[in-house]
């Protein structure tokens, strides 16, 4: 089912769209942790459609930082216009409303939502229409005092449409005593507490923003006359764009006509990127502070091997994610990689109702096993991460079923014990169940016969940067890299 609506104001237009998307990729992948989103902007592309023609390339590229919804916005000869809907980016955006979306600026984004409700209303960019000016705004992140700003804004008169962290942002704007619209951005910047980087378009700039501690990546590119600025270097290379370097912590870049001005915001705070963009958020060929995602992720796998000893016939991924993992295992230890479970790649989503009995179903729909790889063997699963345990318990079981001899898990990453305020999907302890159970309880809880899991130390090891950079390891040991007050468990 698709539908739109459309309305304008001080001449910008948006057009909305309903995608019936009920079985996705995020819910089939309930048991990792979720990154909210990704983002993506050009400025002065070559022809008036290009620009959103390559921020729908763009976000293809980052589709997998958020299966919820997705939306770009062009701006035309000053004026925005704007599509979003629910779903997936092919889903959302037919030919012609790229056709429409003419303009040599453009902003893009998709999302997966960890504060605020899987709805229209919270799709991203969101347009801010003011005495100051015209900013369309994309959000990368959590902003762990979101909930404060928000209470504090609704008792001086705001009135919010959507449970977004960026209308926040948006209505700390509108309120600024700056009459200048990234100024105005700027200055809003020193209330919020938490990890985001930003992409926003004026009539005539194009601005990119990481918070102090540098959570959420940001790169720059360039194509041709264009400059670009993703989530990721993937989105990049799609388009056949050249990476320039990453937005540092704390900068505010803005580029436009003249080129590109880029200055510090606050003072320096130390970084703390998430870890967990090396472990399974970022794409495997995408680039992070210097550091190939698919090597680290190899690295990390090397590592596992030399942490444990297990005897076994063959080494097995879990698809996709414990892949690179794997081939790094298998390469140290010296024992056989055998791809013994097939991925369905077909199951990106589905219009057939989710009874109980299909979400039982969802894994093996998924990923199927197969049994003459399997059968009479001893084998080693590897994947990134078990967060919930509830995929893994089902995966093990079907391989079990197999004919599978033994099977030991090993995971490439440490436990995850404890929630993350900074743009996860895990603000919840009793989620976790590495929080309250044992290494040898959660073996038993998923059916292994063995668990194992990387060391911190190992894990650190394994992504050590180019550049010196810090990390979020706080979902791992608690130890948070923001005052404590602004953290609270979500209901």
């Amino acid at each position: 089912m698709r539908g739109s609506c459309n309305f304008s104001k001080k001449g910008n237009t948006v057009q909305q769209s309903s995608n019936e998307v009920e079985l996705t990729q995020a819910e089939l992948n309930e048991d990792k942790m979720s990154e909210e989103c990704g983002v993506f902007g050009i400025f002065n592309a070559d022809a008036e459609s290009s620009a959103a023609e390559l921020t729908y390339l763009g976000l293809i590229a980052l589709q997998h930082r958020g299966q919820e919804s997705a939306g770009i916005c062009a701006n035309y000869q000053e004026n925005f216009n704007l599509h979003k809907g629910m779903g997936l980016v092919e889903s959302v955006f037919e030919k012609e409303d790229i056709k429409n979306l003419k303009g040599e600026m453009a902003i893009g984004h998709v999302r997966y939502s960890t504060s605020g409700s899987s709805k229209l209303a919270n799709a991203q960019p969101i347009l801010i229409n003011s005495i100051k000016g015209d900013l369309a705004l994309a959000h990368n992140g959590n902003l762990a005092n979101g909930a404060e700003l928000r209470n504090n804004l609704e008792q001086n008169g705001s009135i919010f449409h959507s449970n977004l962290d960026t209308e926040v942002i948006a209505h700390l704007v509108a309120r600024s005593f700056e009459d200048n619209i990234v100024e105005a951005l700027v200055q809003s910047l020193h209330q919020l507490k938490g990890g985001f980087s930003l992409v926003a378009m004026t009539k005539d700039q194009l601005v990119a923003i990481r918070d102090p501690r540098g959570f959420r990546p940001l790169s720059i590119g360039k194509l041709g006359n264009s400059y670009i600025v993703a989530s990721e270097s993937c989105a990049f290379d799609i388009i056949g764009a050249e990476f320039v370097r990453d937005v540092d912590p704390g900068e505010v870049v803005v580029i436009d006509e003249d080129g590109i001005k880029s200055r510090r915001y606050t003072g320096e705070n130390g970084t703390s990127l998430c870890v967990f963009e090396y472990i399974y958020f970022a794409r495997p060929d995408s680039n992070i502070a210097g550091q190939n995602v698919l090597l680290a992720r190899k690295k990390m796998g090397k590592q596992l091997a030399r942490e444990i000893d297990i005897e076994a016939d063959i080494v097995v991924p879990v698809p996709d994610s414990g892949i690179a993992a794997a081939l790094g295992f298998a390469e140290e230890s010296g024992i056989p990689y055998a791809q013994g479970i097939l991925r369905n790649r077909y199951m990106g989503r589905t219009f057939i109702q989710p009874t109980q009995e299909i979400r039982d179903l969802k894994v093996r729909l998924k990923l199927s096993p197969i049994k003459e790889i399997i059968e009479n063997k001893k084998v080693i699963l590897i994947d990134d991460s078990i967060v919930r345990g509830t995929t893994s318990k089902q995966i093990i079981g079907r391989i079990k079923e197999a004919g599978a001899k033994e099977v030991h898990m090993a995971i490439s990453s440490p436990p995850v014990e404890h929630p993350c305020y900074f743009g996860l999907d895990t603000s919840r302890r009793q989620e976790l169940i590495a929080s309250s159970n044992s290494v040898e309880e959660i073996s038993e809880s998923i059916g292994a016969d063995s668990l194992h899991y990387l060391s911190q130390t190992g894990m650190l090891k394994s992504i050590k940067t180019e550049v010196e950079l810090g990390f979020c390891t706080a979902c791992f040991d608690g130890d948070y890299p923001i005052d404590n007050r602004y953290l609270s468990e979500e209901d």
